[in-house]
């Protein structure tokens, strides 16, 4: 089950009691980063997620307060002895953006390898090297600058059932194998399926996350289902409506909505403006529109499974 970690909560620049917005999917030992801004390697410490799990970072876009702190990121990761290749996703054409902001680092002591994800359609890949049942999935949003949205879709094996397995008399030693859905020839001939031992197959675990981006309907059918959504929400107040429009960003409000539509379990809101010092304070007007809203601080963390 993947433990997720919303490392900073924070849009445009980091406060002293506010990093910029990252978030940490961590699973089997290995990590996901999403964002880097400014300060993510000291965040990423005090929520006591290590730096040398994260195998994959992806970047929704290349504003400044997303991607300024993986520089020292990977410097850090290199001098905590980090040596396996590390791949970085970014929206398509902005390779040459990253290799510059990237000339401060040196020679690092790992492969660094770059993916671009198209800007015009979704796109999907599964992460093999981390579990071959994890897919991230891409989509183009709505702001000033190329930006992505991810979902990580993470597959469930159907749910075994021992007492079936001892019933037709399969040994211990089979009920991996069966599990993982194929099939086993017993000793005495005969052949069991995993459909014999297994009782229903399990949606998969969902997190999706979206920032920076007007409201668009694409990320209804993207997020939905999502066992977690978490999204920009810049403000609170419903007359800051036009200025969002205008600069391409979501309300709270908005945020909402869209969970709503979406039929999530939970909403994390995120990316909140330097000037809304006091974010929870709309919490409880929120949860009129949708009631399984957070209103999120640095640090949190949930185990997603399914249930």
């Amino acid at each position: 089950m993947p433990e997720i970690t919303l490392i900073g909560t924070g849009g445009m620049l980091p406060l002293p009691d506010r990093w910029l917005t990252s978030c940490y999917y961590f699973h089997k030992g290995h990590a996901v980063l999403i964002d880097c801004g400014e300060g993510t390697q000291i965040a990423l410490t005090e929520a006591a997620c290590r730096h040398n799990r994260i195998d994959v970072i992806l970047l929704t876009h290349l504003h400044a307060d997303h991607v300024a702190g993986l520089p020292g990121l990977l410097l850090s990761m290199g001098n905590g002895g980090r040596r396996e290749p590390v791949t970085v996703f970014l929206p398509e054409g902005r390779s040459g953006v990253l290799a510059g902001l990237l000339n401060i680092c040196g020679g690092l002591p790992f492969e660094l390898r770059v993916g671009e994800l198209p800007n015009d359609r979704e796109c999907s890949f599964v992460l093999d090297d981390i579990d071959p049942l994890l897919t991230v999935s891409s989509l183009p949003l709505d702001h000033s600058e190329r930006c992505l949205g991810y979902s990580l879709s993470l597959g469930r094996l159907p749910e075994f059932m021992p007492e079936r397995a001892k019933e037709l008399g399969v040994p211990v030693k089979y009920w991996k194998a069966l599990h993982a859905g194929g099939s086993v020839t017993l000793e005495d001939g005969r052949t069991v399926t995993t459909e014999q031992v297994t009782l229903r197959e399990r949606p998969p675990i969902k997190l999706t996350y979206c920032t920076d981006s007007l409201p668009i309907d694409g990320i209804v059918g993207f997020a939905q289902g999502s066992d977690l959504f978490i999204c920009e929400g810049m403000y609170g107040d419903a007359d800051k409506k036009e200025d969002m429009d205008k600069k391409h960003h979501m309300l709270m409000q908005d945020a909402c909505r869209l969970a709503k539509s979406a039929e999530v379990k939970q909403l994390w809101l995120t990316h909140y403006s330097p000037a809304c010092s006091a974010p929870w304070l709309y919490e409880e007007e929120l949860k009129k529109l949708f009631r399984e809203v957070t209103c999120a601080r640095d640090g949190m963390k949930i185990l997603l499974n399914g249930e």
